[in-house]
């Protein structure tokens, strides 16, 4: 799981309720969505029912202070401390949207009290419990916040220590009485006594299809798990979910194709035009092109490299999700390994049944599992993509792009189109030639475990021996340092809002409107809380600057803007060689930090670029609204203080340079 592995490293799969249970049903349907919201007041405690909540939340409040002081390892804290979040956010966030919510809140305090109890000697002795779910947690690295997941072991897990076992990441579908307490409290009981395989499910910070932080998670569960039980067979790790947690097995599974031995998903969506009800047929250039950050059709041709068991109901309008897929795959004449089961006049479900008939499918290949370190590699990507001993950065950013290549001996040969930056994995073979689009190299760095190769004016050349630093100050798109302002919060991020008046009220108004509402969806929608800081120092550590306000009322976008592509004063405004009035504009945009040697981005007065209706809507309006930049006109309302025009916006070329004017 390298790549899995390295994107964790570098930032630094949910409620499946139980094994024997069919998955939850997705409102992701809009008309469906519609109908089952619930009035958060329906099921509201009772005076003394909250009483009781709040005595035994402060109780839990006190053993984990007392923890604290007994200076608890960080990773065995956290999975007390969860618990004591849970049941915070349910009182304060009013979230009693299920008839058992004032119970799952009651059962929530009461375990955490008794993992409180068991935490004190040190150790974590809840987790080696074989034949039952135990929820664990882990501290993001990008919030710092606390998040759950849950994992299941079969009931002789441990019997031999030597023994690998499979792993099935599953993803949960959307749930609108979703909470930390129903997450908790659902994941409790015993396992299947036939059960052979390890489960583990994460909350994936809510609903949000597995996008941003929502993705993000996935990765971070996983890898807090892998790292404390070697137990997993690294070849034998299956990607499965049903609904929304199809949409996320589709777009994790064909983007990070070699983590997963076989990927599961059931129903979801596969692009965003034809799934969102009245969406215009043609967005702005901007958002077109960031559909293909989570749009899965585009990379299934990645099939090539992961098989896929695609599930739907036959009469399920969600079952297009895998129809787009297998059509796209009919006129691809490379080996690969897709098979659609649809089962027979359902709808929108995936009964006990149809789970175990899906289970012998994923077998046939989880009991192998993939193959490591293949001869031949295929990878389609938009902006950068990882297989195994492979990895490459696109030329032209959200294009698509193709890279095959073939290792023999000493003997690499690679076809790219639309490739810029490409990395192969060399170690042990000394000497290599590398023909790659009909170029040929003769390289020669037997100590490196790496060769890397840039494209500049149509050839190839070797860049293995630049250091890293030489890489990281050059403005370039690649990897992690790509945009939009969207990706900024997909990993270690930090907050600083304006520290006095602005150069103008109306501007000024709307950074701190913008960094409220941010901090208040952040909040409600990733649960987390926003990182802010008064100020920021930076020491070589890499991580994401959000800066909200004008160069008046805010001292490190005084700082940074001698060296952005933009002219600010408090008379005006110039962004991609246009004029704005400063008194009634903004700018908006994420680029590489200059303040901290490009070591990740600064963004100015943006968080997330969709607001909270579509945090509430459909899954698959999560999409970027305004691409790198923007500039934007405020136009608060009693109801949005942070509203504002979009005046213009745009992506910065992969230079992160304004594009050259057609």
């Amino acid at each position: 799981m390298r790549s899995l592995v390295a994107v964790c490293l570098f930032a630094a799969v949910a409620a499946l309720v139980a094994v024997s249970e069919p998955a939850p049903l997705s409102a992701q349907d809009k008309k469906k969505d519609d109908k089952k919201k619930v009035d958060p007041k329906t099921f509201l405690p009772t005076a003394d029912q909250l009483k009781t909540i709040k005595d035994k939340t402060e109780e839990l409040r006190k053993a984990i202070a007392a923890l604290k002081e007994k200076k608890l390892k960080d990773d065995v804290l956290v999975e007390v401390e969860i618990y004591l979040k849970a049941a915070e956010n349910i009182v304060r966030f009013e979230e009693w949207l299920a008839a058992a919510s004032v119970k799952w809140a009651l059962s929530t305090v009461d375990a955490g009290l008794a993992r409180a109890k068991q935490a004190e000697g040190g150790k974590p002795v809840w987790r080696d419990a074989p034949g039952k779910w135990v929820v664990r947690a882990y501290r993001s690295h990008i919030d710092n916040s606390i998040q759950p997941y849950a994992v299941l072991l079969p009931h002789d897990y441990g019997a031999d220590p030597k023994k690998k076992w499979r792993l099935d990441v599953v993803l949960h579908g959307r749930d609108g009485s979703l909470t930390e307490s129903k997450f908790i409290a659902t994941h409790a009981g015993a396992a299947p006594k036939d059960l052979d395989y390890v489960q583990l499910e994460v909350y994936g910070r809510g609903n949000n299809a597995y996008r941003w932080a929502g993705e993000s998670d996935v990765l971070f569960a996983f890898y807090d798990f892998q790292q404390q039980h070697k137990t997993i067979d690294m070849n034998r790790v299956v990607l499965r979910g049903f609904s929304m947690g199809g949409a996320g097995a589709w777009h994790i599974g064909l983007k990070h194709s070699d983590d997963f031995c076989v990927i599961g998903p059931g129903a979801g969506f596969t692009t965003t035009h034809g799934y969102i009800a009245n969406l215009p047929k043609e967005l702005p250039e901007h958002q077109e092109k960031c559909l293909r950050i989570y749009d899965a059709l585009g990379y299934a041709e990645n099939a090539f490299n992961v098989p896929v068991i695609a599930y739907s109901g036959e009469k399920d309008g969600q079952k297009k999700a895998a129809d787009n897929i297998e059509n796209a795959l009919k006129s691809f004449k490379e080996p690969h390994t897709f098979k659609h089961i649809i089962a027979p006049g359902l709808e929108h479900a995936q009964p006990k049944e149809w789970q175990a008939k899906l289970e012998e499918e994923y077998k046939k290949f989880a009991d192998k599992g993939r193959t490591r370190d293949p001869e031949r590699i295929r990878l389609v990507a938009y902006t950068e993509g990882r297989y195994d001993w492979l990895s490459y950065a696109v030329e032209k950013w959200y294009e698509r792009a193709v890279v095959d290549a073939t290792r023999k001996g000493r003997t690499l040969t690679v076809k790219t189109t639309n490739a810029r930056f490409l990395s192969c994995e060399v170690a042990g073979f000394g000497d290599i030639t590398i023909d790659i689009d009909g170029q040929k190299l003769a390289l020669g760095h037997e100590n490196k475990q790496y060769v890397s190769l840039e494209r500049k004016d149509g050839k190839w050349h070797d860049v293995t021996l630049q250091s890293i630093e030489t890489f990281r100050t050059r403005l370039a798109k690649r990897g992690k340092f790509d945009g939009p302002i969207d990706s900024a919060f997909t990993w270690s991020f930090r907050v600083v809002g304006p520290k006095g008046e602005g150069w103008h009220p109306a501007t000024a108004k709307h950074a701190i409107a913008a960094l409220t509402g941010f901090a208040a969806l952040w909040d409600r929608y990733f649960r987390g809380t926003l990182p802010v800081r008064e100020t920021l120092k930076f020491t070589g550590v890499t991580y994401n600057a959000v800066l909200f306000g004008d160069p008046k009322s805010n001292p490190l976008i005084a700082q940074a803007l001698p060296k952005l592509p933009i002219k600010w004063t408090a008379e005006k405004l110039e962004v991609n060689g246009v004029e704005y009035n400063a008194k009634t504009h903004l700018p908006v945009l994420i680029y590489p930090n200059p303040l901290n040697e490009n070591r990740g981005h600064i963004v100015i007065n943006s968080g997330h670029t969709f607001g909270e209706a579509d945090l509430k809507g459909t899954n698959a309006l999560l999409y970027p609204r305004l691409g790198d930049w923007a500039v934007i006109k405020p136009t608060p309302t009693a109801k949005d203080p942070a509203a504002y025009e979009v005046v213009a916006a745009g992506l910065f070329d992969e230079n992160w340079q304004f594009p050259k004017k057609k």
